[in-house]
């Protein structure tokens, strides 16, 4: 992606090494304090399954939540392609808004280490990257990146623009309504059907990133060849049923909160090839 000498966004928080609510305040080794962590990250998407792992693993270790953090020219190099990434979604939807005859009100993306406080709660490294419809933020810790490249084996500048783009699109849900009317409706129903509304949000958001991809391709002329390569990849590597066959052996379907492998990259292939909001029904 070429991004080097571009417009970077002014509407980042950089909270790197600045801490925030003790994680102890907040009893994540157990108790109720867990379950409302748990319950806040199945709601903005996450698999809590994952998230009761690995709040298991870190019971009595408080290694994961040092606030002592050193820049580094490479770590600051990341933060700048963040800035440039969400610069370039401000422009797109923005512009994608103005067609629809709306405003695009901009979010607000917070870089932390370790952990911070958000309005659904602390966020932590362990969780990786999650939007709050609350504060309209979308939190990351930068070194989710070095897992992606590492433990997924789906590592690339346009992979991690890509999950950028992920978060901003449920901003887009937000702005449009979607995210509300559908944790409505995950509210009142059981947890097979919640799971199976979770999966087609988590898609559209999907989808609403590779529709980002179009247009900034078109926009900016700023895709390398084998982006969308590391784009698809990325999303290969984020399904369900290859996540929970790697932890666990084997897959549980009625547990799925993002889809499958495949679902999430057709979805996003779906929204780069037609660039159009209107064919991202998700839902149907």
């Amino acid at each position: 992606m070429q991004w080097q000498g571009r417009r970077g966004s002014t509407n980042v928080e950089d909270r790197r090494g600045q801490g925030g609510m003790s994680p102890r305040g907040c009893s994540v080794g157990g108790g109720i304090g867990t379950l409302v962590i748990i319950l806040i990250y199945w709601l903005m998407g996450g698999n809590p399954l994952q998230l009761i792992g690995q709040l298991s693993d870190s019971q009595g270790d408080t290694s994961g939540y040092t606030q002592e953090y050193t820049h580094t020219a490479e770590s600051d190099s990341t933060a700048r392609f963040v800035s440039v990434v969400l610069a370039d979604t401000e422009d797109v939807w923005t512009n994608i808004f103005n067609q629809m005859g709306r405003d695009y009100r901009k979010p607000t993306l917070v870089i932390f280490s370790g952990y911070t406080t958000s309005a659904c709660g602390t966020a932590q490294s362990a969780t990786g990257p999650f939007y709050c419809s609350e504060d309209e933020k979308i939190y990351i810790d930068l070194a989710f990146f070095n897992q992606m490249a590492g433990q997924l084996q789906a590592g690339g500048d346009f992979a991690y623009a890509y999950v950028i783009a992920h978060e901003v699109g449920h901003h887009v849900q937000k702005l449009l309504g979607t995210l509300d009317q559908v944790h409505n409706m995950m509210a009142r129903t059981d947890d097979v059907n919640a799971n199976k509304l979770s999966v087609a949000l988590e898609l559209q958001a999907d989808f609403y990133a590779g529709v980002w991809a179009n247009h900034t391709e078109s926009m900016f002329n700023s895709l390398d060849q084998g982006d969308i390569e590391e784009a698809l990849n990325a999303a290969n590597a984020i399904g369900d049923d290859k996540l929970q066959e790697s932890s666990q052996g084997y897959s549980v379907p009625d547990s799925f909160t993002h889809g499958t492998s495949q679902q999430r990259h057709d979805w996003f292939y779906k929204g780069y090839r037609t660039g159009d909001i209107q064919q991202g029904n998700t839902f149907e």
